[in-house]
């Protein structure tokens, strides 16, 4: 992957990607050059076949990401995002490889926004959470927080989190199921790869698979309609070489040799 990114960190490890926001004096707060660069970063992840898993983290040990960079948008007014949304991911509708949220510490507003367009969360245990934008007027309506968490959680417990407008600490934030689990901060990103190393002993095409089933699904009005419905990733995943390799791998005792193909 190219290495000219100044906002973000791209680090490719085997088929693992972590990209990590890179503006730590401002707690990872974002602006439009920094949501163009991720943009660019998630859309290089998508692309490359060799690439399988991702992790999305902060830079530093205070903040994963406390939104929008504010003193930014007082100087120059600029509301621009790329078409893939708040941080190139929360408008990003086709990405079927999954995406691991690591939490390194504060997840405000648009921080909020990113951890709910990721598939999986591991948390440190000094991570807070929160959605303040009714306690200065607003709603937080750019990159949907707002709709993933009314789909993601119970709703009273999405309501309670909203519509208070109030940190909730990672014991909280694990509680209702917006993370899936809490380390100790030093151990986080090695509790996200070893995350990573699961999923990669998945056939990759089996994971866009499910991945994109189980989303696509709640857009239908029916659970009968939503079985029936075609899946492009499904059909992919169900003609490929990895689907031989499986049940080859499981005859002949064996690690299967995952090829994404």
């Amino acid at each position: 992957m190219p290495s000219n990114y100044r906002c973000c960190k791209v680090e490719r490890d085997g088929h693992v990607v972590t990209i990590t926001l890179n503006r730590p004096e401002v707690l990872n707060a974002l602006h439009p050059a920094a949501h163009r660069e991720l943009a660019r970063a998630f859309d290089e992840y998508a692309a490359d076949p060799e690439l399988r898993v991702a992790i999305v983290t902060g830079a530093g040990d205070r903040a994963f990401c406390v939104g929008t960079d504010l003193k930014a948008l007082a100087e120059t007014g600029d509301h621009e995002k790329p078409s893939t949304g708040f941080a190139g991911i929360t408008h990003r509708f086709d990405l079927w490889k999954p995406v691991i949220a690591a939490v390194n510490g504060l997840c405000l507003g648009g921080g909020v926004e990113i951890l709910a367009a990721c598939d999986l969360a591991i948390a440190a245990d000094h991570a807070q959470f929160g959605l303040s934008e009714p306690r200065v007027g607003l709603a937080a309506l750019g990159g949907g927080a707002l709709q993933r968490l009314a789909r993601d959680l119970p709703l009273k417990e999405a309501m309670w989190l909203v519509l208070r407008a109030q940190r909730i600490d990672a014991t909280e934030a694990q509680r209702i199921g917006l993370v899936n689990k809490i380390v100790p901060a030093a151990e986080l990103m090695n509790a996200a790869h070893a995350l990573a190393d699961e999923l990669l002993a998945c056939a990759p095409l089996a994971l866009q698979a499910s991945k994109q089933v189980m989303l696509q699904s709640l857009d239908e009005p029916d659970f009968a309609t939503a079985m029936t419905r075609r899946y492009e990733a499904a059909e992919r995943m169900l003609a490929s070489e990895d689907a031989v390799e499986g049940p080859r791998a499981f005859a002949e005792k064996r690690k299967p040799n995952w090829k994404g193909r």
